[in-house]
């Protein structure tokens, strides 16, 4: 298993509680805070930082980010509950911008009293996606800043039932995004792990009008 985790994470004890059980790999991400699977990225706030990102906005435009790039975006708030509630902002406030989000994005909320309770939580995560769901990586951030590769893998993985690996498969086969739109259907079959069903899926949407 592996996570994919934003270089400043790397910078606290967490990361070593997550080497213990996953490969983790640091990148400079421009959504969320750990890439769970192509569906669930999950931002991770101390109690202080969720309550000042909620004061200043900056929350919001975290959720609305994280949900525009991934069906299932998870927040997780770490630290004493007690001293959510004790700060310069009311209970009802808090409760409200939680829920708003939660309906809103789609998003998730998981509440932890430490690192090493977070990196629990992050590898049951990533437990339960990449291997009781075989669900890969994806890099699935709309940002003008991915290099080439990473933008046409971007493009292969919006075909149907197309992921991370399979993306690469076919670039690697085809050369360019061009030679994979067109491809033959009875050459897509050829692809490993792409297989009739998904060969098909995709000459129809490329040729449907």
């Amino acid at each position: 298993m592996k996570i994919i985790v934003d270089f400043q994470e790397s910078r606290n004890c967490l990361i070593e509680y997550l080497r213990e059980e996953l490969e983790v790999e640091v990148k400079k991400l421009k959504v969320g805070d750990f890439i769970i699977s192509k569906d669930v990225v999950v931002e991770r706030k101390t109690v202080d930082d969720f309550v000042n990102s909620l004061i200043d906005r900056r929350l919001f435009k975290q959720a609305d980010n994280m949900q525009k790039n991934y069906p299932c975006p998870i927040f997780i708030i770490e630290g004493p509950m007690e001293d959510m509630f004790s700060r310069n902002v009311s209970d009802k406030a808090l409760w409200s911008a939680i829920i708003s989000i939660m309906l809103k994005n789609n998003a998730r909320f998981l509440f932890t009293s430490s690192f090493k309770e977070t990196a629990q939580v992050l590898c049951i995560l990533a437990r339960k996606e990449q291997m009781e769901d075989n669900k890969e990586l994806a890099l699935r951030c709309k940002t003008n800043k991915m290099s080439l590769k990473e933008k046409q893998q971007f493009f292969i993985e919006g075909l149907p039932g197309v992921g991370p690996k399979l993306a690469k498969n076919l670039l690697k086969k085809f050369k360019s995004p061009e030679g994979v739109i067109n491809a033959k259907e009875s050459d897509l079959k050829k692809v490993d792990k792409l297989g009739p069903k998904k060969a098909e899926s995709i000459k129809k949407l490329l040729r449907t009008v």
